[in-house]
């Protein structure tokens, strides 16, 4: 086939090009470009503001290189308005609410897998390829074989139409096995280390990051079970349910959590230890939902992450009237935080995901962040 390969300038995305080119496949790699420092005002938290090379243009050297050894063609497609208007501005919004968006599951419905699958479509390709881990098979889509590396709790809201032409060389192997063939045919990127934060931007100090785009107050941070004050945060906005480090409390002994809080109150709630009943939620009500295949019967049994890297969770599912999903936890499940994402599954296949929109407590009482 004639297949576009998404290639980051990392080790996955090298590796899968390699894989398509040894299987015969007529391989195109193209370079992402979907954010830009100085047009974005990121300033505040960002480690390389001051190199001579921005991170991005790094990336794309390392991935020219990359096209150069394999002999493959490199093209360069531009989304950084794209970025900003679908993924980042939703991303900002949510986060004033007080919620937990997730950007890079935002980046893969609607850059890579939306304007970057019409790109890959309009210039005549047959499929597009990524260095994810997941496996695409039959028009749906199942976990990589890597379980410490799947992926598909961030493909949860890919549109499921576009899975018939998309292709995850990686799916069925260990990223020992990726850094061994890169090792191998001597891949410029082998020894890359792999990339860590925000989908497209990198590394940034998160909570000064997001000082270039939100303002919030100072305010209290309170012992939920004493409502002793035990310190100060710099913006309610910038903490997340579930969220140990970063508090900077060190008048009492902890450890402490985030537990819950107030926007109104601009106050944080923190309990002692990482058992504390606050953290635990019974029940869940997920919006924008993504869904692969015929809805499931109500009252059906599966699993759900509702955050990357938990175990899988047994939960009781129902589709609602509305198109939400009405979740009931078989047991209690820890930090299911406003704005993160849930992702179902049936053992390895994906059902699909969306937006948590409502929690409750152990009690059955709705969880809010605002007590306006």
């Amino acid at each position: 086939m004639k297949v576009l390969v998404g290639l980051s300038g990392g080790v996955d995305s090298a590796v899968a090009a390699y894989l398509l080119k040894s299987q015969g496949h007529d391989v195109t790699c193209a370079f992402m470009r979907n954010w830009d420092s100085l047009t974005n005002n990121d300033i505040l938290g960002n480690p390389s503001l001051n190199d001579d090379q921005c991170t991005q243009e790094k990336d794309y050297d390392d991935a020219k290189r990359v096209a150069d050894h394999l002999g493959l063609p490199l093209l360069r497609a531009d989304y950084v308005k794209e970025y900003w208007d679908d993924v980042f501005t939703y991303f900002l919004e949510e986060t004033k609410r007080g919620n937990t968006p997730n950007p890079d599951i935002l980046c893969n419905k609607y850059v890579k897998f939306d304007a970057f699958y019409d790109f890959m479509e309009e210039n005549g390709f047959e499929a597009l390829a990524m260095g994810h881990y997941a496996i695409v098979k039959d028009g749906k889509m199942y976990k990589a074989q890597d379980s410490s590396k799947d992926q598909t709790y961030f493909l949860s809201r890919v549109n499921p139409s576009v899975l018939d032409k998309v292709i995850f060389p990686l799916g069925g192997l260990d990223k020992t096995e990726v850094r061994k063939i890169a090792q191998e045919i001597n891949l410029p990127v082998a020894n890359k280390k792999d990339s860590t934060g925000i989908c497209f931007i990198g590394e940034r100090d998160y909570r000064n990051f997001l000082q270039n785009y939100i303002t919030d107050a100072n305010g209290p941070i309170v012992n939920v079970d004493t409502d002793e004050v035990l310190g100060e945060h710099n913006g309610v906005m910038f903490y997340t349910v579930g969220q140990r480090h970063g508090l900077d409390i060190s008048t009492s002994v902890g450890p402490w959590f985030v537990v819950g809080k107030d926007l109104s109150k601009k106050t944080i709630y923190v309990g002692k230890g990482s058992n504390h009943p606050m953290l635990y939620y019974s029940k869940a009500i997920i919006k924008d939902l993504n869904w692969y295949g015929p809805k499931v019967e109500k009252n059906a049994d599966v699993s759900a992450k509702f955050r990357y890297r938990q175990v899988d969770q047994p939960v009781r599912i129902s589709h609602l009237d509305d198109g939400s999903l009405e979740v009931t936890m078989t047991e209690p499940v820890k930090a299911v935080t406003l704005g993160q994402e849930a992702v179902f599954y049936d053992g390895d296949l994906v059902l699909g995901g969306g937006r948590i929109d409502q929690v409750f407590d152990l009690e059955g009482r709705e969880v809010t962040y605002d007590s306006k």
